[in-house]
C-alpha cells in the first residue's frame, strides 16, 4: 500500500471554534468547508493536515460515534520561546509550562477547545543520557 496522506480527525460537537482554534494560533487554512467536516491545512507547511468532523455524522458507525479524547497532537515549531511568549500574551491556555526534557526537547502544552492536549515542541540536543537512544 502507498500511502499518500495520514492525518487526524477530531470528531467534535465544537467545529467552528476548533476551526477558529486551529487557524488563528496555528495558522491552518481551510481546504473544505460542510456544517460537518472541515479540512484544514497548514499555510506554512502544506502537507500537514488536520480535520474535524461532527462526532454524530452519519458517515461513523454508530458505536463510535463520539467526541475524540485522550489525544495528545505534537507540534515541531522553529522556536518554542517565541511560540510560548505569543500564545500566553493572547490568553491561550497552557497546562504544562515551558520546559527542556533531557531526551532533546523544549516544549510547552495547550488543549483546544475539545481538552485535547497540543504538545507544542522544538528539537534540542540530548543529554549524553539519551543520546545513544536516537537512530
Amino acid at each position: 500500500m502507498k500511502i499518500e496522506s495520514v492525518y487526524p480527525v477530531i470528531c467534535t460537537d465544537k467545529i467552528i471554534e476548533s476551526r477558529d482554534f486551529y487557524s488563528r494560533n496555528f495558522h491552518f487554512e481551510i481546504t473544505f468547508e460542510a456544517d460537518w467536516y472541515i479540512s484544514l491545512r497548514s499555510k506554512e507547511s502544506p502537507a500537514h493536515e488536520l480535520a474535524l468532523m461532527n462526532y454524530q455524522h452519519p458517515s461513523l458507525p454508530e458505536a463510535y460515534r463520539q467526541p475524540t479524547r485522550g489525544l495528545l497532537l505534537n507540534f515541531e515549531v522553529a522556536d518554542v520561546d517565541r511560540e510560548y511568549d505569543r500564545m500566553k500574551k493572547e490568553g491561550i491556555p497552557i497546562v504544562f509550562d515551558l520546559k527542556s526534557e533531557d531526551w532533546g526537547q523544549r516544549h510547552f502544552i495547550t488543549r483546544d477547545p475539545n481538552g485535547l492536549l497540543i504538545d507544542v515542541i522544538q528539537n534540542i540536543p540530548p543529554s549524553e543520557a539519551f543520546v545513544k537512544q536516537y537512530m
